[in-house]
């Protein structure tokens, strides 16, 4: 460019500033979503992974913190006990099982104690779900000891009974895995196999590693590997009525609704709790959401067509040191803000 045609350039330039100033128009600039800026202040929480958010089907926000990705897999801990949920629901829709109000104890005759406390015939599929099972929790203290049994399922059938089935809320990873190991005995398969082929259609939905218990069942409830890519996915399709992006059905809007219901409350929160999901409000806005230890969190929020997944450092609690209140002080800001878009 010649010095001529250069100064003309810088003329034409200023007047076009001048004419917009006059005009009361600001310059047009790429619009910033508020996410953006309540994602970049979500980076001063040292445990933080991942964050995925969803609104309608559409990814509308994603970011990776302290060197980790929506796509690097993450033990989701507890939060894989909705995923346990949502494969019991597909065996009632499919006749693998009969109902919520379907005994257990016949399907778990050969793991139960010599002379059982008769409470152990009423114990329901539906009691495991809510963790109103009655028997003592193998969670938290007892979680180690229950582990390194060489029988997980005749280990959790063993323990005395706390509270009647239907009774108070007595969280326990055990129930979670005799749900576990009711799928494998009634369908032939393993639980594994039934999630990659119950869900398997789901896109962007995979599990990575998954512990087994001696006997080969996988752990319901617990050590499941999962991106929060993939944790989005699976949140989605419950926001979504249970249907893929392509419209196919995987699992019943009626199960989901069954699912959110409030069936108990946790003695730790106080929050409510269905069929493997917590339910509160957050933000204004009633939210269902899966907790893993460490603070894996996948919240959904049907009013907004909203979905949250959140995956953490597994390796640092999440309730005693109130890093769990952060993230649902996050999912707020994250809510507040669509809320007003």
């Amino acid at each position: 460019m010649n010095r001529r045609a250069l100064l003309s350039f810088v003329i034409l330039a200023l007047v076009s500033r001048k004419a917009v100033a006059q005009s009361g128009q600001a310059p047009a600039m790429t619009a910033v979503s508020p996410l953006d800026g309540i994602l970049e202040r979500a980076g001063s929480l040292g445990q933080l992974k991942a964050v995925m958010v969803a609104r309608s089907g559409a990814i509308v926000a994603e970011r990776g913190y302290h060197g980790s990705s929506v796509t690097e897999p993450t033990n989701i801990k507890s939060a894989s006990k909705s995923v346990i949920s949502a494969l019991v629901g597909i065996a009632i829709d499919k006749g693998v099982l009969k109902g919520v109000d379907q005994k257990i104890a016949p399907l778990l005759r050969r793991d139960l104690p010599d002379n059982p406390d008769p409470r152990m015939e009423e114990i329901t599929i539906g009691n495991l779900l809510s963790m109103q099972a009655g028997l003592d929790r193998m969670s938290g203290a007892n979680y180690g000891r229950w582990v390194s049994s060489r029988n997980w399922v005749r280990e959790a059938l063993a323990q005395p009974f706390v509270d009647e089935p239907g009774g108070g809320m007595l969280y326990s990873t055990a129930s979670t895995h005799l749900l576990s190991a009711i799928l494998t005995r009634v369908s032939g398969r393993s639980t594994r196999e039934l999630a990659r082929d119950w869900l398997g259609p789901l896109e962007s939905f995979s599990i990575g590693g998954w512990e087994r218990d001696p006997q080969g069942i996988y752990l319901g409830g617990n050590q499941m590997a999962m991106s929060t890519r993939s944790l989005l996915a699976f949140g989605e399709l419950y926001r979504n009525g249970g249907r893929t992006a392509g419209g196919q059905q995987l699992v019943s809007p009626e199960w989901i609704e069954l699912s959110w219901r409030p069936r108990t409350n946790s003695r730790f929160t106080g929050d409510a709790y269905g069929y493997g999901w917590f339910l509160r409000e957050i933000g204004g806005q009633d939210v269902r959401y899966a907790w893993g230890y460490g603070g894996q969190m996948l919240y959904i929020v049907p009013s907004l067509q909203l979905t949250v997944a959140m995956t953490s450092d597994e390796n640092n609690p999440a309730a005693r040191n109130g890093y769990r209140d952060s993230l649902h002080s996050l999912a707020g800001e994250i809510i507040a803000a669509i809320a007003s878009s």
